[in-house]
């Protein structure tokens, strides 16, 4: 039986929509892959505000703020083992004291330690103790000979404090060997908070040690203070488990590209949400001083992690409705698009190639059905001349049927349409997103972390001078007035190798002379410009500042051990990334250290900064305590 026409009109339209599927079809389906793949990209990533409204530079400096917290953390830890050690090695080279003697000495000169004991190894019997009661009974003297037998310990109280045991052996020939044992607390060493910050020493199974920053539900009385109490309780708690995680990464592997600075893991996180505060946080694991480095804090595997409130900015464009919205926009566009494409180039063409079909069956009696525009008018138009050559007219009068002009809206017209469609949606999100205005504004949270991080900046130098004088406390009462200058030198060559601080260590008699020495050669500032002061900078010009401290000898009528310090590890303390530039300056405002290029005793470069310090050093008023001065603001 015989297909009827429409039958065979079907089948034919079919073969047509098949061959055509190599053709034109697949580059349409292509854009409409894309831009709906487009549109989906646009409603995820404009749809997440859980870092929209906290800008991208208050999540850094989070960060910066807790690498600051883990460097001061082992530094602190390293350089209370190293006194530890090296105050036990001192007594151990002089004549047999007492372990009241011990401790009674150690406490006159070190006050970092909550709890100092002094344990027989042998018999496990304690011999003296001041201070905290030190958990003795945690120690396996047994294992002391072990490997790592004597590397410090974290002991975890029953009251749930956690405390960081250090070792270190007391031996004197005929004497059975003592254990000294130093106690203290994970608190960090003048941070900067703030009032609105807390900051937390978690271990390895993401456990808070210790904290500080938040205060205890006891201590507020509103419930509402309770539940803002509970609420960064519960948060900090949580960024501690994550933290916990993300440290376990690889240094290299956990950095953006370009971060530099920092060398153990650290980054930021973005909490929860309340009442227009959003909690962000950053964290830092403990990392040595130097690229692959490891040091006894180091080994602990404890991380830092810092937490504060910052209010959102409601103003930013960015939100889940806005992202459907910008989405919704695009796939309309790209319909539009598609569409187009659809009705001025897929359909023409399948209809010309219908009509080609019907001419090469001999259908010559209807006309070519041709399109009022573009390359399909040019086809359709060469179509209808070929089907007059066939029925046998003559180039004459076929020639009146060649169009006399090609079509404006040809194949460019169609794709520059396309391309202002896809304009016209990304020329808005151009203008909403990223967009620099006439000025620019330095968030508040900003303005307070660089205050507080160089509170903690100057609090970490003043520090280490201040470790450095107890240094030289420490071995000026050790030494006596029965050590010989053969002794004293081996005591100075010891303390200069266990703490790089020093670029030269000597001693002082009462009338000048220098009785022995370790390192460079004694400046003449340090042997005539000390005088009565303990620490001090002793120079107003040259090409390098002189700082020394001294402390004097028990016993040896007014000789008195004398330490210069290296400006290269003053200078090394102010590297910290995100503070920019940073001065240390003498009492006249001269420039006497700095984390970049300087030159010695040179001014400020700007009056403003000089007016700035001015208003922020005491005068001839020793008494008076060190201001927190606000940071000076640039306009912009």
């Amino acid at each position: 039986m015989a297909a009827s026409p429409a039958t065979r009109r079907r089948k034919v339209r079919r073969r047509a929509d098949m061959s055509l599927l190599g053709g034109i079809r697949p580059p349409i389906a292509a854009l409409s892959a894309l831009l709906l793949t487009l549109a989906g990209i646009t409603a995820l990533g404009l749809g997440n505000t859980d870092q929209d409204r906290v800008p991208q530079a208050v999540l850094t400096s989070q960060k910066h703020f807790a690498e600051d917290g883990a460097v001061a953390l082992r530094a602190s830890i390293d350089e209370s083992v190293t006194d530890l050690n090296r105050t036990a090695g001192l007594f151990s080279a002089s004549e047999p004291v007492s372990p009241d003697a011990v401790l009674d000495r150690i406490g006159s000169v070190y006050q970092k330690w909550t709890g100092t004991a002094v344990l027989e190894i042998k018999s496990g019997k304690l011999l003296a103790a001041r201070g905290e009661n030190v958990p003795v009974t945690a120690i396996d003297t047994s294992k002391l000979r072990e490997k790592d037998g004597l590397s410090p310990r974290m002991i975890r109280l029953r009251n749930g404090e956690t405390r960081l045991l250090s070792f270190a052996l007391l031996s004197w020939e005929g004497k059975p060997q003592q254990l000294l044992i130093a106690s203290n607390s994970l608190r960090f060493p003048g941070i900067a908070l703030g009032q609105f910050r807390a900051i937390a020493v978690v271990d390895t199974d993401g456990r808070i040690l210790s904290s500080d920053g938040i205060r205890a539900p006891e201590q507020v009385e509103s419930e509402f203070q309770r539940g803002v109490v509970q609420r960064s309780s519960k948060q900090l708690t949580s960024f501690a488990k994550t933290a916990a995680v993300k440290a376990t990464q690889h240094p290299l592997k956990a950095k953006e590209p370009g971060s530099g600075g920092f060398l153990g893991v650290s980054g930021s996180m973005s909490g929860s949400s309340f009442q227009g505060e959003r909690a962000v946080a950053g964290y830092a694991t403990l990392a040595g001083p130097e690229a692959g480095e490891s040091t006894v804090a180091t080994s602990l595997g404890l991380t830092v992690v810092a937490m504060v409130q910052v209010a959102e900015d409601p103003t930013r464009s960015a939100g889940p409705l806005f992202g459907l919205l910008a989405a919704g926009a695009l796939f309309v566009i790209g319909a539009l698009a598609v569409a187009l494409l659809l009705g001025t180039v897929q359909r023409p063409l399948i209809r010309l190639f219908l009509e080609s079909r019907r001419l090469t069956r001999g259908d010559l009696t209807r006309p070519v059905t041709v399109p009022s525009h573009g390359e399909a008018s040019r086809i359709g138009h060469s179509l209808e001349r070929i089907r007059r050559q066939l029925l046998g007219e003559t180039a004459d009068s076929t020639a009146d049927q060649r169009p006399g002009r090609r079509g404006r809206f040809g194949s460019r017209a169609l794709i520059a349409v396309c391309a202002v469609l896809l304009l016209v949606w990304s020329g808005p999100m151009l203008l909403l997103l990223n967009r620099a205005g006439s000025t620019v504004v330095v968030p508040e949270q900003m303005i307070s972390d660089q205050r507080e991080r160089t509170e903690t900046l100057t609090d970490r130098v003043r520090r280490a001078l201040n470790e450095g004088h107890a240094d030289l406390v420490s071995v000026a009462s050790l030494i006596g007035d029965r050590t010989s200058p053969e002794d004293m030198k081996k005591v100075l060559e010891r303390t200069r190798t266990e703490h790089l601080r020093y670029e030269s260590l000597y001693v002082l008699s009462a009338d000048g002379k220098i009785l022995t020495s370790a390192g460079e050669e004694p400046r003449e500032e340090s042997t005539k410009g000390l005088a009565e002061k303990q620490l001090g900078l002793l120079n107003d010009s040259g090409k390098e500042p002189v700082v020394a401290g001294q402390a004097e000898i028990p016993g040896r009528d007014g000789a008195r051990v004398v330490g210069e310090f290296r400006i290269d590890f003053i200078n090394s303390l102010l590297k910290r990334p995100g503070l920019g530039q940073v001065r240390v300056v003498d009492e006249k405002r001269r420039i006497i250290g700095g984390n970049t290029g300087y030159r010695a005793f040179d001014e400020l470069p700007e009056e403003r900064l000089e007016s700035f310090v001015a208003g922020c050093q005491p005068e001839d008023r020793p008494e008076r305590p060190r201001q927190r001065c606000p940071l000076p603001r640039r306009r912009r």
